[in-house]
């Protein structure tokens, strides 16, 4: 239940509009009693010609009012009664229409603000979350998840309260009038529930394997769409397809058994609900020809039971529905409660910048408890306006203590000061404000030419963007494209060369002229004579900054004015280029395997 009522709170913005439906619900089950009720004066007066007779002592209203139904002329009665249903189904469908569009209105409201918080709490998220978490399993959350709790907070929660309370009506109905025989419902009741309760809890233990299994599909989904290149480079199509066979085979069989599940409380709610009523009809139509009842009368009572059938197949189906939803609404909260490591102290104040250096003092890392320290006892100093660059074998950490001046990261010992202050205790927006970053990984985005150079500064003119390419040495080719600068360039820039979406990445970072630079191994997607006067344009962009940079090619950092040598983790020298080729013989050897060869 605790469960059911957190579901309910995607919906508590809306709670007007859920009291009006609410409403509209009362209304409409009320005239499904009542016309219903219909029954008696047409089966006993106006068909049979012969008097309505209740088995129990009513209330003298209601003998009145019976009274004077008996004294009307069939004929006139048959009018009255005709008006009558009309005006039930015309005020009914009116209801009913309201109810449903109102609940489906939430429903809605209640998918665009799940999806809002998701997306929301994604872009919240620190970089450590998405270090463990499958990029298809994050777009099953934010598309098959919600749209199994919009199904359960539209037509599952209008069926769950529209059909209760037609079960209110029709037994409160049926017990006013034939109160010995509606005792029955309490015979029928937990023999509904019984099955209904098991079968939903072994609904809710496959829904969420379910769900799990098409996580795994969207992840196959995005990282072959995505990665299609080396699966047609390595001529592993059927390898793929195969893979993906059988991940979708697991979910359609975790399907089939929730389906047959749901489909099986149905039938078995309906069976149980009509043995009941042929008891009835046989122990009541006794009483019928005896003359204790009117056959009207009876007739109605065995409306209003087998009106019962319908409400309790449905609510069989809102609880297979339900556990479904909750098994998503689990999941869902699993990311939203999550809080990020790294974020804004309530105390974070606004980052000035830099005026003399940027420092790493005693710093230790590692991506999570169960592993190894991936940077130990960082302690560097970077002057403003220089450029220090970091060098060292692969996976000795370069990359990784980059990733700790933007915040990417926050370290598990020491600090990363800015002019002597924690950047802890700035806000990440001021701190990132004065950044540029180049990746390793170019990470474009599928938009024109134009939007991605202007990511980091929105309100760029063309003249700007323009400016910034011919400094990245993108000019040209942009130019070529089919429509220029609003030429489309795919996902991720699939319609362009590795050469070219590194420049790409390299003009936006200009564009955006940022105070301190982050370089991780910009040029490494160039070729020789790109690489060239892109560094040339680099160096015109690094005048005047302060530059960090990681680099695989030495040549490009031999005029760094500090060098820092990194190996599993540890600073092991630092200095100029000629001193490191003198005292580092890490740092001679990586220079002569690169000019050697």
């Amino acid at each position: 239940m605790k469960e059911y009522f957190r579901l309910l709170k995607f919906v508590r913005k809306d709670l007007s509009l859920f009291i009006f439906a609410f409403i509209c619900m009362g209304f409409s089950a009320l005239f499904d009693g009542a016309k219903l009720t219909m029954i008696i004066p047409v089966s006993d007066v106006i068909l049979s010609g012969k008097h309505i007779v209740f088995p129990e002592h009513m209330p003298a209203f209601i003998v009145n009012f019976v009274s004077k139904v008996n004294s009307l002329d069939p004929f006139f009665l048959l009018k009255i009664v005709s008006v009558l249903i009309i005006v039930l189904f015309f005020f009914r469908g009116i209801f009913q229409f309201l109810q449903s569009f109102l609940m489906s209105i939430i429903g809605q409201r209640a998918v665009l603000r799940v999806r809002g918080m998701l997306y929301a709490k994604f872009q919240d998220l620190s970089l450590d979350f998405y270090s463990q978490k499958r990029a298809g399993e994050l777009v099953s959350r934010i598309t098959n998840d919600v749209g199994l709790i919009s199904n359960a907070l539209s037509s599952g929660l209008t069926d769950l309260i529209y059909q209760s309370m037609q079960i209110i009506v029709f037994s409160f109905l049926a017990f006013y009038i034939y109160t010995k025989m509606a005792l029955v419902i309490f015979v029928i009741f937990p023999l509904i529930v019984f099955p209904v309760l098991k079968i939903g809890k072994r609904i809710k233990k496959l829904a969420t394997r379910s769900q799990e299994s098409m996580a795994d599909l969207n992840t196959i989904l995005v990282e072959t769409i995505g990665g299609v290149r080396i699966v047609k480079g390595f001529s592993r199509e059927e390898h793929e397809i195969k893979r993906f066979g059988i991940i979708n085979r697991n979910y359609y069989r975790y399907m089939v058994k929730t389906i047959k599940r749901t489909l099986i409380l149905a039938p078995l709610t309906e069976f149980t609900g009509a043995a009941a009523a042929i008891a009835i009809f046989l122990i009541g139509g006794h009483d019928v020809i005896s003359g204790k009842i009117s056959f009207g009368v009876f007739g109605a009572f065995l409306g209003f039971l087998m009106s019962l059938i319908k409400p309790a197949k449905s609510l069989s189906k809102v609880y297979s529905l339900n556990q479904q939803a909750l098994a998503a609404s689990k999941r869902i909260y699993n990311i939203l409660d999550r809080e990020p490591l790294v974020r804004d102290k309530p105390s974070a104040k606004e980052l000035a910048i830099p005026q003399k250096e940027i420092t790493m003092d005693n710093v230790w890392f590692k991506y999570s408890a169960s592993e190894d320290y991936t940077l130990k006892d960082i302690n560097f100093t970077a002057k403003v306006g220089e450029i220090t660059a970091i060098v060292g074998p692969t996976g000795s950490g370069k990359t990784t203590l980059l990733n700790l001046i933007p915040r990417f990261y926050d370290s598990q010992k020491g600090r990363v000061l800015f002019d002597g202050i924690d950047i802890r205790d700035v806000t990440i927006a001021s701190l990132r404000k004065i950044l540029g970053v180049v990746t390793q990984e170019v990470i474009l985005f599928n938009d024109t030419v134009k939007a991605n150079i202007a990511y980091g500064k929105l309100a760029a003119s063309d003249k700007e963007i323009e400016e910034a390419a011919r400094k990245a040495l993108a000019y040209d080719f942009i130019k070529q494209l089919p429509k220029g600068f609003d030429t489309f360039i795919g996902d991720r820039g699939f319609r362009l060369s590795g050469g070219e979406k590194q420049r790409i990445s390299i003009a936006r970072a200009i564009l955006k002229n940022p105070k301190i630079l982050i370089l991780d191994e910009a040029t490494s997607q160039l070729d020789s004579e790109s690489e060239q006067l892109v560094q040339k344009a680099l160096d015109n962009l690094m005048r005047g900054k302060t530059v960090l940079v990681v680099a695989h090619r030495l040549s490009t950092i031999k005029n760094a004015n500090k060098i820092l040598v990194i190996k599993e983790g540890k600073i092991i020298a630092e200095g100029s280029h000629s001193e490191l080729l003198e005292n580092s013989d890490l740092y001679r050897r990586l220079y002569e395997l690169q000019f050697n060869m």
